[in-house]
């Protein structure tokens, strides 16, 4: 019997939606059945998707001057719907290479064609029918099991799905996937197999036709594959196309599979189905030992542990994947000119035209200020940690300078401690987003790419986001140092010195966000330091913006800190600040008349407003650049 027609014959017109109850077994995974999916299983309304690709070639480049490395040499394969398919081969072989192609994350360098349901694929339409899911678990940790899952429903399911429709939908993924009893528990101490299974389960919660997994095993132990394969079977049975890839999997494993994809040096060494590659390796003179793994065996004669002529005879075979003699559906012979006659254009879903995310860019902004905020609350090294840093930063200079801003005789110890204050709001917020933000980028490459959200809707999210923060640490901090070191007790020049503070600190972060997009954390934190001492030089602290040589002086105009600096003094020694006190022990107190002091470092006292659209104008810039930077690194890496 024609196996596709009797899969997609199970698909009905609409979801079954059957109400679910909590009860003891919950926690189990309902597994027992490969063959015909529970009753309370959701299946997709669409028709299946068969895929079939043809000469995928896909190149690299090893450097300037040093050429290209063609990794795919021009594979062909047909992965059939409703069957669990796995790509296997040794390490190097091209494995998660044609899982990026075929799943559309690698576009660069890549030549070929990718047919679904018998027509050339539209990259746009096929993304919101498909679910990419990355070797290492990209999970919010700080998030609970049903805050992740209920964040990725409001995301990717329409937002006219009543909230009782969405409830029940993430119920019954959470009972099926045996999460149901951990739904309280926060995602980063779940175990390896938990992760693996929430992974799936963000990815189910828009039924998508397609779904394809880098090594999904790995880090498993052989309970945790077992489950996590089987749960894999099952969603092949209900009419998806699930395509994986596995590195060298046991005999028991192995059998799971309907269909096997074998690659060598990125070659096809054999596509047909898991129990039929003994008979084939028979057939090619290379028969496999007996009670030995034949997955274990076909990795070893692909690893050319039985010569190199052993591969060029098994891709000879296969023709690169061209042979589909070995499928045991006699439909998968089919070409792309009967698919296409099987799956009527006007029927099938997977051809409508729609945006590339599922609901309104203002859901996405709400949903991810609600995530942002639970991450925010919960997380200690960027809300208590830097808020105890704050605190504690504030009280120590302000020991440190104590009613220096008050007194003639400590002018220079005062424009000390400005300058401290600077580097404080510079160097806490910076290093702290590249500290954090580079783990952040790879859960974004990845929600970004299943279309939970547009990088603006991020992009936003993560500016607001941090706003109550860093204006509350930023409060506090001047708070503190303002009253210890005695600073003139003004609301207008308090004002002033906090505005200064607050932009300086967002211009700061801005930096962070450029160098935490391009860098990882190491080189990051290199970066970060070297690329602030041009910014102090040209500050006007060490060597007066008068002494500057001409040649430099281009540095003080996009230095931050300069124009920090001058709107720090303009608040705390401009607008014609009376004679200060000193000392009565002082019998010659210089700077106890604030303009001498001002013409003394080269500054104006009335460049206060200059200084603040300047920082306005720059964190403008830096917040462009660093979201310019962002679509570049995720286009970059694919």
């Amino acid at each position: 019997m024609d196996v596709l027609v009797h899969e997609a014959s199970r698909v009905p017109n609409s979801y079954k939606e059957v109400e679910t109850r909590p009860s003891a077994e919950h926690g189990a995974m309902d597994l027992q059945s490969n063959d015909q999916p529970p009753e309370a299983t959701r299946i997709p309304q669409r028709q299946p998707v068969d895929i079939i690709f043809e000469d995928i070639s896909y190149t690299v480049s090893l450097g300037f001057g040093k050429g290209v490395k063609e990794i795919l040499h021009r594979v062909n394969g047909r992965l059939p719907a409703g069957e669990l398919i796995a790509i296997m081969g040794p390490s190097g072989a091209g494995k998660s290479t044609l899982l990026d192609v075929l799943s559309g994350y690698r576009i660069t360098g890549v030549e070929g064609t990718v047919f679904v349901n018998g027509r050339v694929r539209n990259m746009n339409v096929f993304h919101r029918s498909s679910a990419y899911i990355t070797q290492d678990d990209r999970l919010q940790p700080l998030l609970t099991v049903i805050e992740n899952i209920r964040i990725a429903a409001n995301l990717k399911i329409s937002t006219n799905t009543p909230i009782y429709a969405k409830e029940a939908i993430i119920e019954e993924i959470l009972t099926k996937l045996g999460l149901y009893t951990h739904m309280h528990t926060r995602a980063g101490r779940l175990s390896g197999g938990q992760k693996k299974r929430l992974s799936i389960a963000l990815e189910l919660v828009n039924n998508p036709l397609v779904m394809f997994l880098d090594e999904p095993t790995t880090g498993l132990d052989s309970s945790s594959c077992t489950q996590v394969v089987k749960l894999l079977q099952l969603l092949a049975r209900q009419g998806r196309t699930i395509v994986c890839t596995i590195h060298q999997p046991s005999a028991s494993l192995f059998q799971l599979f309907d269909q096997v994809y074998v690659l060598a040096r990125g070659e096809c060494l054999y596509q047909g189905a898991a129990s039929l590659m003994v008979p084939f390796l028979e057939s090619v003179k290379l028969p496999c030992p007996v009670y030995h793994n034949p997955a274990d065996y076909v990795i070893e004669l692909a690893c050319a542990e039985y010569g190199q002529d052993k591969i060029d005879a098994l891709v000879w075979a296969t023709q690169n994947g061209k042979s589909l003699q070995w499928f045991t559906n006699p439909d998968a012979t089919l070409d792309t000119a009967a698919l296409r006659a099987k799956h009527p254009l006007k029927n099938s879903g997977i051809y409508e035209k729609k945006s590339r995310q599922e609901t309104s860019q203002y859901n996405q902004i709400k949903v991810l200020l609600q995530r942002g905020y639970l991450k925010t609350k919960r997380d200690t090294t960027l809300t208590h940690l830097r808020i105890a840093v704050n605190i504690f930063t504030g009280v120590m200079l302000g020991t440190l300078f104590i009613r220096a801003g008050n007194e003639g005789s400590r002018v220079l110890d005062n424009y000390n401690l400005l300058f401290a204050i600077l580097m404080h709001h510079m160097m806490t917020t910076m290093m702290l987003t590249i500290l954090t933000f580079p783990n952040e980028m790879n859960i974004l490459k990845k929600e970004h790419f299943n279309r939970w959200y547009s990088l603006r809707s991020y992009y936003i999210s993560v500016t607001l986001v941090d706003i109550p923060v860093s204006v509350f640490c930023c409060l506090l901090f001047s708070v503190i140092v303002y009253l210890m070191s005695a600073q003139p007790l003004e609301i207008s020049r308090f004002s002033m010195f906090v505005a200064i503070s607050l932009l300086v600190a967002f211009v700061a972060q801005s930096f962070g966000l450029m160098i935490g997009a391009v860098f990882g954390v190491v080189n990051g934190t290199f970066m970060g330091p070297t690329l602030s001492v041009p910014m102090m030089m040209f500050a006007g602290f060490g060597v007066t913006l008068r002494d500057l040589p001409a040649y430099l002086k281009w540095g003080s105009y996009i230095s931050y800190l300069r124009y920090g600096l001058e709107g720090y003094v303009s608040a705390i020694y401009g607008l014609e600040r009376k004679t200060l006190a000193c000392g009565f022990d002082e019998v010659y107190c210089h700077f106890k008349y604030p303009r001498k002091f001002l013409m003394e470092i080269a500054m104006d006292g009335d460049q206060f407003w200059f200084d603040i659209c300047a920082l306005g104008v720059i964190l403008l810039f830096t917040r462009l650049s660093a979201l310019l930077l962002l679509r570049w690194k995720l286009m970059a890496s694919r």
